[in-house]
């Protein structure tokens, strides 16, 4: 892929604070029209990257690229640029239409000829447009920084926990939203610590560990066959079942006898073998699930490695 085809380019992004560094040495390569996810403990570096990108900070060290231009050492979101970390700044006196018709004028853009009622409309906020904002939960102020930040039109959108607070409608609502523009060309960056969210939403996941990235790629890569985990059978026959798993090799039993449920750790194609052996044995298998969702348990692995480096 050629440098000019990406929206973001990074290399050897280093950020301290004082003596805690925030950044160490952090690559990123996104192309547009993908949404990307970050994901990584509490301090892992997440919202200083995200600050980067939206111009609030500039790294100490390293290059930054954005939509193809190189970031100076000014404190500017770059043309082209929108989003927000640590929640979006709204107005709380003002009523949802008003606050998006101020930003707008901050902006030198019109607030008559703005795209107000649409953008509102995107993110679910129709209804409420008219009222004030003070009396919005969490979720509804989170869908409506999203709301501000899509009167840009921006080509590159930065969010800082965009799903945090939101009801299940709202979150449907955000994740069309965000689909819809990727699919329009815009590319997505978001930051994360639910990984389911970034299982239904991301095309590609970033994880951060201590300021350093322990895996950049496209989710599947995280989740392989190869991978062990914990799963949990539930069959007609419990002891008959813990009875075949002891032959098949690659699996080891961790529950106890008499236990209602079999727990096996093993790679997925061990598991299906157990499964293909149960069923000659007269076993009827109800339910194979992880204990541990296969992204959930990778993203645990990864940090836990990074927590381990001197």
């Amino acid at each position: 892929m050629r440098d000019t085809q990406l929206a973001v380019r990074a290399h050897g992004l280093t950020k301290s604070f004082d003596d805690v560094v925030a950044l160490d040495g952090v690559g990123l390569e996104l192309a547009p029209g993908r949404i990307h996810g970050l994901a990584g403990p509490n301090g892992a570096g997440k919202t200083t990257l995200l600050g980067l990108l939206l111009g609030l900070a500039v790294a100490d060290e390293g290059a930054l690229e954005v939509l193809g231009r190189p970031v100076g050492r000014a404190l500017a979101a770059p043309d082209g640029v929108a989003g927000f970390v640590d929640g979006p700044g709204l107005y709380p006196s003002l009523t949802a239409r008003k606050n998006l018709a101020a930003l707008a004028s901050l902006r030198g853009q019109d607030p008559r000829s703005a795209r107000i009622d649409e953008v509102l409309a995107e993110v679910g906020l129709s209804e409420v447009a008219d009222d004030r904002v003070r009396g919005f939960s969490l979720g509804m102020r989170q869908r409506l920084g999203l709301a501000a930040a899509l009167l840009t039109e921006p080509r590159l959108l930065v969010l800082d926990e965009p799903s945090n607070g939101l009801d299940p409608a709202g979150k449907q609502h955000v994740h069309r939203a965000l689909r819809r523009l990727a699919d329009d060309g815009v590319t997505v960056v978001l930051s994360s610590h639910r990984m389911d969210d970034l299982e239904a939403l991301c095309d590609e996941v970033t994880i951060l560990a201590a300021g350093r990235v322990r895996f950049s790629g496209p989710l599947g890569e995280l989740a392989t066959d190869s991978r062990e985990l914990e799963h949990r059978l539930r069959t007609s026959d419990p002891a008959a079942a813990r009875r075949v798993a002891a032959t098949v090799g690659g699996v080891k039993v961790l529950s106890e006898t008499g236990a209602e449920a079999l727990v096996v750790r093993a790679t997925g194609p061990a598991v299906e073998e157990l499964v293909a052996a149960l069923v000659p044995a007269g076993v009827r298998v109800r339910e194979v699930a992880p204990v541990v969702p296969p992204l959930e348990a990778a993203f645990l692995a990864l940090t836990e490695q990074q927590e381990d480096l001197p």
